[in-house]
């Protein structure tokens, strides 16, 4: 079994601060990407920011410069520093994994249950 647990969401206001949180767990093998995705209501899981284990980054387009990914693989957590928010960050956010679990033979993706990021004016 493999759990991905997230922390750290919640209401904020336009132009402040956040940070998220993830931790894999259970019978794990080898980790190779974590990332966070987000969704909007009304809109399409969409990707936010990934980091391998190698720790290369990718963001999306509508975050760079305001969001910052990093991770601890010695924990097997990634974290997500959300700054100058603005209201169309508000959505639930995903923790993903591509990893392999010990009783697997192939990396697959997991994921978080999400948590709420609500940004007001």
């Amino acid at each position: 079994q493999v759990q991905l647990v997230e922390s750290g969401g919640g209401l904020v206001q336009a132009g402040g601060s956040l940070r998220l949180s993830c931790a894999a767990s259970g019978s794990i093998f080898s980790i190779n990407k974590m990332g966070w995705y987000r969704q909007a209501p009304g809109k399409q899981r969409e990707l936010v920011a990934t980091i391998t284990s190698g720790g290369s980054t990718n963001y999306a387009d509508s975050v760079k410069g305001r969001f910052t990914i990093s991770g601890d693989n010695a924990k097997n957590t990634v974290y997500l520093q959300m700054s100058s928010l603005k209201l169309e960050d508000t959505a639930i956010y995903y923790c993903n994994a591509v990893l392999q679990s010990r009783i697997a033979t192939m990396f697959r993706n997991y994921w978080g249950q999400g948590t709420q990021v609500s940004v007001s004016s």
